[in-house]
């Protein structure tokens, strides 16, 4: 009888259908609070300037069917790649369900985002811990905190960083190109705790500009939300002044803490900070995404490899890695 097969649960944020949806997705995310009119049509509008709705969902499950086809094409490895998210369908209840009903034993659990923050990638961990917690005879489960060294993703991000350079600047202009990576800001409480997500990025960015011959690049903040609290920054939309005046008239905006496009992409970047710099008389333009790309799949093959128990690292039923 062959042994049941490895599970890997992909966590993502999860995005609504259509806009219609965009007042229960926004519920979720505050976790049950209903937000004010005022939030819900702002939000509503941010999806509807993207066509009502992003692609995340679309390009979570090709990611899930590629990499399980990827990884059930090396000798001998049996698993089965599943999608959860965290604030929509399929919810990451579901999904836990759905793997004990198939038999699952061993979990690799693997949040969608490289770098680790308690509020972020830990929020994965307690809405998987909850679900886990309820099922009757629940798997082994390794959860993966971060990848953001990982050496695949490090060469693709630099691999996307040149690409970039040569499709969308001229020759002529290529070394005045101001290189900018950027991730979702959050709010700056996670400094009381010593939060590794900042430390993180920086880590990142610094490899992958090493690996390009970048001898000077930025960081700045994205998409930080409206919770009424301070959250981390420079903003982009805030820093693109500041560079305009040093003269800077070309960026490369590597978005280095996203690997899909999805709302915070099409519409942050995309139309939001693109509109900005054009305002400045400035061009800006963005690295590609990762989304289901066959670099992305041998990306998060190597984190699973390196995650996957051998029979003397299996932990206790319930536990976690």
């Amino acid at each position: 009888m062959q042994d049941a097969p490895t599970g890997v649960l992909l966590m993502a944020y999860g995005t609504p259908d259509t806009p219609a949806d965009v007042s229960a997705y926004y519920t979720n995310i505050r976790g049950g609070t209903t937000p004010s009119p005022e939030q819900v049509e702002n939000l509503r509008m941010r999806y509807i300037r993207v066509g009502g709705r992003t692609p995340l969902t679309r390009i979570t499950m090709a990611t899930c069917s590629r990499l399980q086809d990827y990884l059930n094409a090396q000798p001998g490895a049996n698993y089965r790649v599943y999608v959860g998210m965290k604030y929509w369908h399929p919810f990451i209840t579901d999904t836990a369900r759905q793997m004990q009903a198939d038999g699952i034993r061993q979990v690799i659990a693997l949040p969608l985002a490289p770098h680790y923050s308690r509020i972020s990638i830990g929020g994965y961990r307690k809405y998987l811990d909850s679900a886990i917690a309820k099922l009757d005879d629940p798997p082994a489960v390794t959860f993966v905190d971060n990848w953001h060294m990982q050496p695949e993703f490090l060469d693709m991000i630099a691999e996307y960083v040149r690409t970039a350079l040569r499709r969308h600047f001229p020759a002529d202009v290529r070394e005045r190109v101001k290189v900018m990576f950027t991730a979702h800001s959050l709010p700056t409480r996670i400094r009381e705790w010593d939060d590794p997500y900042e430390r993180q990025l920086m880590e990142s960015s610094q490899a992958v500009a090493e690996r390009v011959g970048l001898a000077d690049w930025r960081f700045a903040w994205q998409s930080a939300g409206s919770t009424g609290e301070t959250w981390i920054g420079p903003d982009v939309l805030d820093y693109l002044p500041t560079l305009e005046a040093e003269g800077v008239r070309y960026v490369l905006q590597v978005p280095i803490g996203f690997v899909s496009d999805h709302l915070e992409i099409i519409n942050d970047v995309d139309i939001e900070a693109k509109g900005k710099a054009a305002l400045l008389g400035m061009t800006l333009m963005r690295t590609k995404m990762p989304n289901a790309s066959a670099a992305f799949i041998r990306t998060l093959a190597a984190v699973v490899a390196q995650h996957t128990p051998t029979p003397k690292d299996t932990v206790a039923i319930g536990a976690h890695a």
